[in-house]
């Protein structure tokens, strides 16, 4: 059963996730919000660029859960994922991961944004299988902290092969679809990398080494 491993932001979402959570943050002003913002945008610019300062990214990433009961996260993610969230899911991209679910594929998604956000996305576009920073839960609240791998570059070679060290999966036979340079690292182990509108970094290494490039934002049939 070969895998079929997917990017999340950017990839079957026109948009990213972890910088739209904090975006709605700001707008129910549940967060500092000029000093939020020009933290949000500035993460994100250095994902954009391929120099991501992972751990303090997370460390912000995870402070509003720390801070907010988890009762009000779950309401106020429902409303994320139906007014952000379903808007920006890709039809191609479901249409993507129904034909490899229906060719016995197995089907994952491994992103750098926090479970917490994308774990609901996940299960909205059909998919069991997510690798993503976890947030940690205690005592019913999170703690702001983040163990383990983060799934970043080279840390998601590292956590999915971790993933498979008791799994019956190999790489045999793999694909992984992505948009951004930041994937590299394991575009360059899977049998088959796909770059989806990629970046430009990222279209130059896929046009200067033969990898296929595809669109999931064209309209279906075009």
């Amino acid at each position: 059963m070969p895998l079929a491993i997917f990017d999340l932001d950017e990839t079957l979402l026109s948009g990213d996730s972890d910088h739209a959570w904090g975006e709605f943050l700001v707008s129910k002003a549940l967060v500092d919000g000029a000093q939020f913002k020009a933290e949000n945008d500035r993460f994100y610019q250095q994902y954009r660029a391929g120099q991501l300062d992972v751990t303090s990214y997370l460390a912000f990433s995870c402070a509003p859960l720390a801070r907010i009961p988890w009762q009000t996260l779950e309401i106020l993610h429902s409303e994320f994922m139906a007014t952000v969230i379903e808007p920006i899911i890709l039809p191609k991209g479901r249409a993507l991961i129904a034909q490899h679910q229906a060719q016995g594929d197995f089907v994952m998604v491994i992103t750098a944004t926090l479970d917490f956000i994308t774990r609901p996305i996940v299960s909205a576009l059909g998919i069991d299988t997510l690798l993503a920073p976890v947030a940690e839960f205690k005592n019913g609240q999170y703690t702001g902290q983040v163990p383990g791998i983060a799934t970043l570059g080279q840390g998601k070679v590292d956590r999915l092969a971790l993933w498979l060290e008791d799994k019956p999966f190999t790489l045999q036979g793999s694909t992984f679809y992505s948009d951004s340079r930041n994937d590299l690292p394991l575009l360059q182990q899977v049998d088959h990398p796909v770059c989806v509108d990629p970046d430009p970094v990222l279209r130059a290494h896929a046009e200067a080494h033969d990898w296929p490039i595809i669109s999931l934002r064209d309209p279906i049939g075009v």
